[in-house]
């Protein structure tokens, strides 16, 4: 698939799995170890040394994710709007801020991790499955309605079909959300679980504040159709 032309200030849904449909996520210490790379890696000079044990999967806990020690602020080279771990897959929502910034920061984390998850798992080889893919998004309301989307996945894990309409229970899926840590959603609701990962202002101001964003997730939850962003959902 040939790549997109990353632009600055222009927003993107990238999205990237494993080789042959594998689980890049095994434990808590996965997630925890990617969602470090998201911030740490988002900066445009090289990521600080880290020791064996961090290597390992053990993200020294400083506060919500494993925080590095004090260094010069960051200059980001996209900002993180959303994203979404599942077991196998990940979405990210991203704007370009840096020339090439997409491009680097990819390729940092997709360097990153694959060291650190075969150096765990002793094992070698690529673990994504090619070049992430990417698609720009034009629209203000295929904006919103991709947000939600990612932010629904995690319902695959107990509605595998739910993107057939299959939604089942909706307070048994709204509850199930609501304790999922692997995505950015708890932060947009006002569940403190990794704010400072993504820049979240930029979304919230169009829907007033997060109480209106949380009554239009969820709400958009019971009645989602996936036709009015199909040309956004890379699977």
């Amino acid at each position: 698939m040939k790549q997109a032309e990353f632009v600055n200030d222009e927003i993107y849904h990238i999205y990237n799995r494993g080789v042959e449909k594998r689980k890049i996520f095994l434990d808590e210490k996965d997630y925890f170890r990617f969602i470090h790379n998201l911030f740490e890696f988002n900066d445009i000079a090289p990521a600080l040394h880290r020791s064996s044990s961090v290597q390992m999967g053990e993200v020294v806990q400083m506060g919500e994710v494993g925080l590095p020690p004090v260094r010069k602020p960051r200059e980001l080279l996209v900002n993180i709007l959303a994203f979404c771990l599942m077991p196998n897959h990940f979405h990210l929502l991203v704007i370009q801020k840096k020339e090439k910034g997409i491009t680097d920061f990819m390729r940092k984390i997709g360097t990153g991790y694959t060291n650190y998850f075969n150096t765990k798992n002793d094992r070698v080889g690529h673990l994504f499955q090619g070049n992430f893919r990417a698609k720009i998004v034009k629209k203000d309301e295929y904006l919103l309605h991709l947000l939600d989307y990612i932010h629904l996945n995690p319902v695959e894990i107990i509605r595998p079909n739910w993107k057939d309409g299959e939604r089942g229970n909706l307070n048994e899926v709204e509850n199930f959300l609501q304790d999922y840590r692997w995505s950015s959603l708890l932060d947009y609701i006002e569940k403190k679980n990794f704010p400072s990962v993504t820049q979240r202002n930029f979304l919230l101001n169009f829907f007033g504040d997060i109480q209106d964003y949380k009554k239009e997730f969820f709400n958009w939850s019971q009645k989602i159709n996936l036709d009015e962003i199909q040309e956004l959902i890379i699977e």
